[in-house]
């Protein structure tokens, strides 16, 4: 199966993945899952994605055997799940995900490198999950293809955001719109099971992530910034009038302080939606 090149989605994973690790020791790329008691501090953001795969793990139906993890990061779910004894196979599109998650899961779990939406292989599943994986595929797509590969029996689990209908522009990005996906889905042969809002045990990631970009990021961009006018006073004006359309996207984008966990609860909604092929 052909691998695919590694793009800027990529590489921004891959350095999620460095930071998570030197900074918190986390393998995981998704969000945590906050309780109540939890305190909402760098230092507990392990514990939070462990709470988050223990919240998947616990809605996996009886009777699940068989797993195909979609988009499965570093591999840090798919070698929990393995851990439990469930077979697990996973789908990784990122050239450098899938040697984070083939260093972790070894030969115990076959890796189809490739996107989704072209896999192409005989195997059935009890089960097919996306933990945050769902919102970079075309729903059609993603329920089709996940019919596709279950047993006549199986699941689909699906652990991600979505976007809500609140007025206004968002200053977040991504994740399928909620309604349009519940009206999507009836079209498919799935009965849903549960549906499972926990948007305000999610929020509280935002709320850490624009901490680290107001108090930590910030400061040293405007060093940079700083630093590049007083050496290179005609080369840095050049260069941010050429680039300030870009340069204000970003500033909007990381800086302005608006993604926050106010406005993901707001423009967001943070599911579980567990579906069951009829």
């Amino acid at each position: 199966m052909a691998k695919n090149k590694c793009s800027s989605k990529d590489v921004g994973l891959a350095i999620g993945l460095l930071f998570g690790r030197y900074l918190f020791k986390a393998e995981d790329l998704h969000y945590g899952l906050w309780p109540e008691g939890l305190a909402v501090e760098p230092a507990n953001i392990p514990i939070a994605q462990a709470k988050h795969s223990e919240f998947i793990i616990s809605n996996i139906p009886q009777g699940v055997k068989t797993i195909l993890d979609v988009g499965c990061g570093a591999g840090q779910l798919a070698s929990k799940l393995i851990a439990r004894g469930f077979e697990v196979d996973c789908v990784s599109p990122s050239p450098v995900l899938t040697e984070a998650t083939r260093a972790k899961v070894g030969q115990r779990s076959a890796i189809y490198e490739t996107k989704y939406e072209t896999l192409n292989t005989d195997k059935k599943y009890d089960l097919v999950i996306f933990s945050e994986s769902f919102q970079y595929i075309p729903v059609n797509e993603a329920l089709r293809q996940s019919i596709r590969f279950l047993k006549p029996s199986g699941h689909v689990l699906i652990c991600d955001f979505f976007a809500t209908d609140a007025p206004g522009e968002s200053p977040l990005y991504g994740g399928h719109n909620l309604a349009k996906f519940r009206e999507t889905s009836k079209a498919h042969p799935l009965e849903m099971l549960k549906d499972i809002d926990i948007t305000r045990e999610t929020a509280p990631n935002l709320d850490l992530v624009n901490g680290m970009m107001q108090n930590l990021l910030k400061p040293v961009w405007d060093i940079i910034i700083n630093f590049l006018k007083e050496r290179h006073p005609v080369l840095s004006k050049f260069a941010f009038w050429k680039y300030r359309k870009k340069m204000d996207r970003m500033n909007d984008k990381y800086f302005s302080g608006r993604r926050n966990g106010e406005n993901f609860s707001r423009y967001k909604s943070y599911r579980l939606f567990l579906f069951k092929r009829s």
